[in-house]
């Protein structure tokens, strides 16, 4: 696997080791030893599926709150995604930064997005699925969002939503009370 640390501290994009030949190629898209020799959270609990039929959908920005924060890591299956992480860590140098990656089948990447990060992405085709590994089992009524235009944070999407659900829409502005 290949790690390459985004400007947020902690959060990777993860490539695929490729070892190929005539019949394409093999590799390791998950390595616990790997992930802790890179001092990432290498415990998982779920592994989610979730598929968006339109180009356009916009999932997110998501996260859980103390103590049910959780690392992901996302990889897109099928079609591509553009995925997007927020620093909410009060006491990081990068405090609401944000990183994008486009994540494709093709591709094979991944992004890490370690606690105390939300998290999202707008699908980039039609039929866009994505797998993503938690280590944190789903808390209800722990989980908080952040809208993708919030205006302290700034994210600069590829393309406009055309599907977003409405309680994606109505998050309120950021403010530190959201991490409570």
């Amino acid at each position: 696997m290949i790690f390459t640390e985004t400007k947020l501290k902690g959060a990777f994009v993860i490539e695929i080791k490729k070892i190929g030949d005539e019949r394409g190629f093999f590799g390791r898209s998950w390595c616990k030893n790997e992930m802790e020799e890179h001092g990432l959270n290498g415990s998982i609990v779920q592994i989610n599926t979730s598929l968006s039929k339109y180009k356009g959908t916009l999932r997110g920005l998501h996260f859980q709150i103390a103590p049910y924060q959780e690392c992901k890591m996302i990889r897109c299956t099928r079609g591509a995604i553009f995925d997007m992480i927020v620093d909410l860590r009060p006491d990081s140098p990068t405090f609401l930064q944000w990183v994008g990656e486009e994540l494709t089948m093709d591709n094979h990447k991944a992004l890490y997005s370690p606690k105390g990060f939300a998290q999202g992405f707008i699908t980039l085709t039609d039929d866009a699925e994505i797998t993503y590994f938690t280590t944190e089992f789903y808390a209800p009524g722990k989980d908080r969002g952040i809208r993708y235009n919030d205006p302290q944070i700034g994210i600069q999407l590829p393309l406009e939503p055309v599907v977003i659900s409405e309680k994606d829409q109505n998050w309120p502005d950021f403010s530190l009370d959201i991490l409570k």
